[in-house]
């Protein structure tokens, strides 16, 4: 989502090439990456099948895990993209209401595109009943939304109004919550349902949500998401500088990364980490790992400039739009098992990660069939 792949951010593809390894990383695990390890764990063994299980799935309510990171990654690398983009387009001469207008334009694009993956086509929308079962919260929608103000925030605001846009938008966040009394549950209750967020969202959000009472893409979260993009904004600035070499640019990230998570951790102890209402907590904490995650291939990829190997993830975050939404439309699974089933039933124990093997395999291959042609999906 938000790939960068034409001359819009050609410069950002040429600099940080770090960037779109990352994005391939984090897309690799929703394509078909988790599969992949969880069957490898659980050919070598049961116990660590078991732990990998738990990392690999979203807590219920508080807490985090790995797998929490790949949605607030991917916007946070959102972020840092946008500041590229918004100077390549002023250096070729566009204004900034084309500037505002293209930031709109692509995030309510996203809005409809996360829709249409909740299976607008597929509802009888003739009745009044369709559109009332349809579920209008996405992820994409979430990225849409968040990308959009936080764009337009950047584009007319230094750095240091960005970082307080941040500061500001968190803590009023955790303010509204904090203070304002939900009817039947009064304020900071914070159990399943009976928080403002998931208040707001009943009453604002058309459709169904996602729990039934509560959604994880609502509308109300969308506050504390922006500041998570922004935070993106914040680290592109850094990049982009040419007074400060890779080293330090390394190291700047690293500390960051680190302070986001003694701060998130402090936090926590009021205000939990919580992806299902994206709190304040677990914006700080996805900051500090993907501050830590792209210092890291920064470090190897831009300032080291060891890239081998990194193909296999560049072609995967080429495409990211195209291959999140294919499932919607294509049955890749029954595709694989139909030319694969067969012959790997011959392996017994070891069909479900051949098979996994083959399912990643396909998609790359038709990713890299894309790459190579220079289709790129975007919006």
């Amino acid at each position: 989502m938000l790939e960068d792949n034409g001359s819009e951010n050609k410069g950002a593809s040429e600099r940080l090439r770090s960037l779109d390894v990352l994005r391939g990383f984090d897309m690799f695990w929703i394509i078909g990456g988790k599969a992949l390890i969880l069957a490898l764990a659980a050919v070598l063994s049961v116990d660590l099948s078991e732990w990998l299980g738990h990392r690999m799935h979203h807590p219920e309510w508080d807490g985090f895990e790995p797998y929490d990171l790949i949605f607030p990654l991917f916007l946070f690398i959102a972020g840092v993209s946008t500041i590229y983009s918004i100077d390549n387009r002023l250096a070729k001469g566009d204004s900034r209401a084309s500037l505002h207008r293209h930031f709109v334009q692509r995030g309510l694009i996203l809005v409809l595109l996360g829709v249409f993956y909740n299976g607008l086509l597929s509802r009888d929308l003739a009745s009044a009943d369709g559109w009332g079962q349809m579920r209008y919260a996405s992820v994409l929608g979430r990225i849409g939304l968040a990308y959009m103000f936080a764009a337009l925030i950047a584009s007319n605001t230094q750095w240091r109004a960005q970082l307080i846009w941040v500061v500001g938008l968190l803590v009023s966040y955790w303010a509204a919550l904090r203070f304002y009394p939900v009817p039947e549950y009064g304020a900071w209750d914070l159990d399943p349902g009976h928080t403002l967020t998931d208040y707001i969202d009943r009453h604002l959000v058309p459709g169904k949500l996602y729990k039934g009472d509560r959604d994880p893409e609502g509308l109300f979260a969308v506050i504390p998401a922006i500041a998570t993009a922004l935070l993106g904004c914040l680290t592109g600035q850094l990049l982009k500088r040419n007074d400060i070499d890779g080293l330090k640019k390394t190291r700047f990230m690293a500390i960051g990364g680190v302070v986001c998570l003694g701060l998130a951790w402090l936090w926590n102890m009021e205000f939990p980490i919580n992806k299902n209402l994206w709190s304040s907590s677990f914006v700080l904490n996805c900051a500090g790992w993907s501050l830590l995650l792209l210092s890291l291939f920064y470090l190897v990829i831009d300032v080291w400039q060891f890239r081998r190997g990194t193909l296999f993830f560049t072609v995967i975050g080429s495409n990211s739009i195209l291959i999140y939404m294919a499932p919607s439309f294509l049955d890749f699974d029954y595709t694989n098992e139909s030319l694969f089933g067969g012959i790997l039933s011959l392996t017994g124990d070891f069909k479900t990660l051949l098979l996994a093997v083959t399912l990643l395999s396909f998609k790359w291959g038709l990713l890299y069939y894309l790459f190579r042609k220079k289709i790129f999906l975007k919006v």
